[in-house]
């Protein structure tokens, strides 16, 4: 079968490898559909990994498949249903798998696509204990970003920031698949949404979403018009995934009490912080990384109930690196989906 490697750093290729034998116990057969692109895969790419991990590997951490084998003692599954893999191998044994905290699992043994072999092949095994089943009517494309996508989103904005209706919340790099995501959850609950996009293009496909103001970061101080649509209160959550370039005018947009959730770095990952302004006005920083089973189950719910990703583009296996181009130049609005 094709699996997409990667042999060095930035270099992937499409190889023949062998079929992975027939699922095990407690098992799952996928035909792979479809891989979501997101900056892990361009992290990984460049040489990234954070952890040990032999090469070549097969890359690819967000995707979908259609079940096609059912090991023994699987109940519940159907051949020819989307199943949604979670890329994270967690030991499903500690308390924080127990619990449904899946990304905070003491023994979690590496990420697919990133640290082990991940999705970007013609057939997967998978644990079914580690798959979520897509809800009928969703397009696979679809499906394909709801592992991190939808999931990273679900929760930033609801396990951590605690996001209510009604409140103003101020959205980073709103052009992003993360970021056109929390632009239309929170409109869709009856938030106001300040948001923030690299480009004059991408403010202008950011207000076609619905976002009620729209700033370009990397022209004007989305912070003055942040206390401004707020009447010099501030904010009640920041959305953040930028890092350095935007650190401080986020924490500046913050109401007192407010919070910030932030999932990642791409601008730099060292910020200066006033500490004095963060005790004074009482502000939350709460760092997010991943998401449980349960967020990837509620925001494939989200999508049934017709919020969908912002797709910019499919692209055959054979597209991968350049789309991870694109993806590391920020030339992207909403998600990258490689069709299998």
């Amino acid at each position: 079968m094709r699996a997409l490697q990667l042999f060095a750093d930035r270099d992937t290729r499409l190889a023949e490898v062998a079929e992975p034998p027939p699922p095990g116990p407690g098992e799952l057969r996928l035909r792979m559909r479809a891989v979501a692109l997101n900056h892990i895969d361009v992290w990984g790419w460049r040489g990234m990994a954070f952890a040990r991990r032999q090469l070549p590997l097969t890359v690819g951490a967000e995707a979908v498949g259609e079940v096609v084998a059912i090991g023994e003692g699987v109940e519940g599954w159907q051949v020819g249903q989307l199943a949604v893999p979670y890329g994270a191998q967690t030991c499903g044994q500690c308390r924080a798998c127990r619990e449904g905290r899946d990304n905070l699992c003491e023994n979690v043994s590496g990420v697919k696509g990133f640290h082990l072999d991940g999705f970007a092949q013609e057939i997967a095994n998978q644990q079914a204990r580690l798959c979520v089943a897509v809800p009928q009517g969703i397009a696979v494309e679809d499906a394909a970003c709801a592992a991190i996508t939808f999931s990273t989103v679900e929760h930033m904005l609801f396990d951590n920031a605690r996001l209510e209706a009604g409140e103003t919340i101020l959205v980073q790099a709103a052009g992003s698949g993360i970021g056109t995501v929390a632009v239309l959850v929170a409109k869709a609950m009856g938030c106001t949404v300040i948001a923030t996009a690299g480009s004059d293009e991408k403010c202008e496909r950011v207000r076609a979403l619905g976002a009620d103001h729209v700033v370009n970061y990397t022209t004007d101080r989305f912070e003055s018009v942040a206390r401004k649509v707020t009447r010099k209160r501030g904010v009640d959550v920041v959305f953040e995934h930028v890092g350095a370039m935007t650190w401080a005018g986020s924490l500046l947009s913050l109401r007192m009490g407010g919070r910030l959730v932030t999932c990642g770095s791409t601008s730099g990952v060292s910020a200066e912080t006033n500490l004095m302004m963060l005790f004074q006005r009482q502000l939350r920083i709460i760092g997010s990384f991943g998401a449980s089973m349960r967020n990837v189950a509620d925001g494939l719910g989200r999508m049934a109930g017709g919020i969908r990703p912002v797709i910019d583009g499919t692209v055959p296996l054979e597209g991968f690196a350049g789309a991870l181009a694109r993806l590391e130049a920020r030339q992207v609005f909403g998600k990258i989906v490689v069709m299998l």
